[in-house]
């Protein structure tokens, strides 16, 4: 029992030296954080922007956006003539999703 506890140990100090030292001899510009994990913020705006641009709303969306509309009653005369979307967004901005 003693001889396979220390077989065990052994098999795993050399699993972690032998994973440390592929891990260790890579350079630093293979760290996956100075490559571009994160985004500056005007990059990211951009990209969900973009994303928000390529897909229609869903009628639960439209719901939600006019019954923000409705408190307003110039947005509500608007939505009535010109359309929710330009309703909403000539009164609150653009749209949040």
């Amino acid at each position: 029992m003693k001889t396979l506890a220390i077989l065990v140990l052994c098999s795993l100090a050399v699993i972690c030296l032998t994973s440390d030292a592929s891990t260790g001899s890579q350079p630093a510009s293979d760290n996956p954080a100075q490559e571009g994990m994160f985004v500056e913020k005007d990059q990211a705006s951009t990209v969900v922007r973009q994303k928000r641009a390529a897909g229609e709303l869903t009628l639960t969306q439209l719901e939600s956006l006019r019954e923000v509309c409705e408190a307003n009653l110039g947005c509500e005369d608007m939505m009535d003539t010109q359309g929710i979307i330009a309703a909403y967004t000539a009164y609150y901005g653009p749209i949040p999703y």
